[in-house]
């Protein structure tokens, strides 16, 4: 999203100008902003849908766009209607060009909607959408990539893989020497931004032909979050293996990776007698404030493993609590997700994870 002034917030002058075309009926979808467009989107999927979008936003685009939508007086049905059009358009040709690339999107899209039409949509796209390296691996299958790749650098394996989907990637870390395998992770997690450069020369080793890098900006690529989505794929062997070996190569490290393993939201992958367990370990008011900030799904889940009695104690005791710091919940939440791990590294209880059989010894 582009650069806003003075906090994030719109210039006045500049949305005021603008404001009867959202608010008149007969307005064309060219007379509003992009950021218009975005609220009239949101009001149109509903306050349901639109929270959840929220939570994937930053706080100055929640705040752009409240004010915007807060602007809305009226939405005519004909623009609202164009709005939605354009959005299934886009959605659509980033869907082709994700399946076969910006040729393949051009030739369907002028099969449907007409020439014209194929290139203001594609030109729309690749205006404000970045190419991902090494797209032209996508498809490979992992354990083929693995033969391909299992030679090159340490630093190499850690780039393709960081910017390869974590299922694809996890298989692959999986299979690697057990002796690169933490070397591997740990050059992910603490990756940052690569330039275009280097970009370009592994893309240049792996295929012949580029991929097509369309913006020349350094390109952000791996660090924490992105190991911990590749550990959490992989079977517990290879997660406890790597993270020994960072624990003695780089015990911080370690430390920040195990405790974004397993989310307090993950609570509700465990099983009943699990949940059952990990509750006798744990305060009821560290749990009424581990549960002030989740959704129903999660606070159901622990309700149907305890007593009524217990429940209805639960229940009060985060009902008399009032207004809770996020920072007194989060510390709460990662109380019992530490109490959980140690249950898990004790054998009493199962966190399921992909790439693990459920068989039965």
């Amino acid at each position: 999203m582009a650069k806003t002034k003075t906090a994030g917030k719109p210039d006045t002058n500049e949305t005021s100008s603008k404001k009867s075309s959202v608010s008149l009926g007969g307005s064309s979808k060219t007379d509003l902003t992009g950021r218009q467009k975005a609220a009239i989107f949101l009001v149109t999927l509903g306050s349901e849908i639109s929270a959840e979008i929220f939570k994937h936003l930053r706080e100055e685009e929640i705040e752009i766009l409240t004010f915007e939508i807060a602007r809305l007086e009226t939405i005519d049905p004909e623009q609202r209607d164009l709005v939605l059009q354009e959005f299934r358009e886009l959605m659509m040709a980033q869907d082709f060009i994700t399946t076969g690339g910006i040729d393949y999107a051009r030739e369907l899209l002028e099969k449907s909607l007409g020439a014209q039409k194929a290139v203001d949509i594609i030109n729309r796209l690749t205006n404000s959408l970045q190419t991902r390296p090494f797209d032209f691996i996508r498809k490979t299958d992992p354990t083929h990539l693995l033969n391909f790749i299992q030679q090159e650098h340490p630093q190499t394996i850690a780039l393709i893989l960081a910017y390869l989907e974590p299922n694809k990637a996890s298989v692959i870390l999986s299979q690697l020497a057990q002796e690169i395998q933490s070397d591997v992770a740990k050059r992910i997690a603490k990756m940052d931004r690569t330039s275009p450069e280097v970009l370009r020369e592994v893309e240049r080793v792996l295929e012949k032909k580029l991929a097509n890098l369309s913006n020349e900006d350094f390109t952000l690529a791996g660090g924490i979050d992105s190991i911990v989505e590749i550990l959490n794929m992989v079977d517990r062997s290879t997660e406890k293996s790597i993270i020994e070996k960072l624990e003695e190569e780089d015990p911080d490290l370690a430390e920040e990776i195990k405790k974004k393993m397993f989310v307090f939201e993950d609570i509700v992958m465990l099983d009943d007698k699990a949940i059952q367990k990990v509750l006798r370990e744990v305060d009821t008011q560290e749990l009424a404030k581990a549960l002030k900030a989740v959704d129903s799904e999660v606070q159901d889940k622990i309700f149907r493993n305890m007593s009524k009695r217990a429940a209805s104690i639960l229940k009060e005791e985060m009902e008399y609590m009032g207004p809770t710091r996020r920072k007194d919940v989060e510390e709460a939440q990662q109380k019992i997700v530490s109490i959980i791990r140690k249950l898990e590294e004790a054998g009493e209880v199962i966190i399921a994870r992909s790439g693990e059989e459920d068989v039965l010894v």
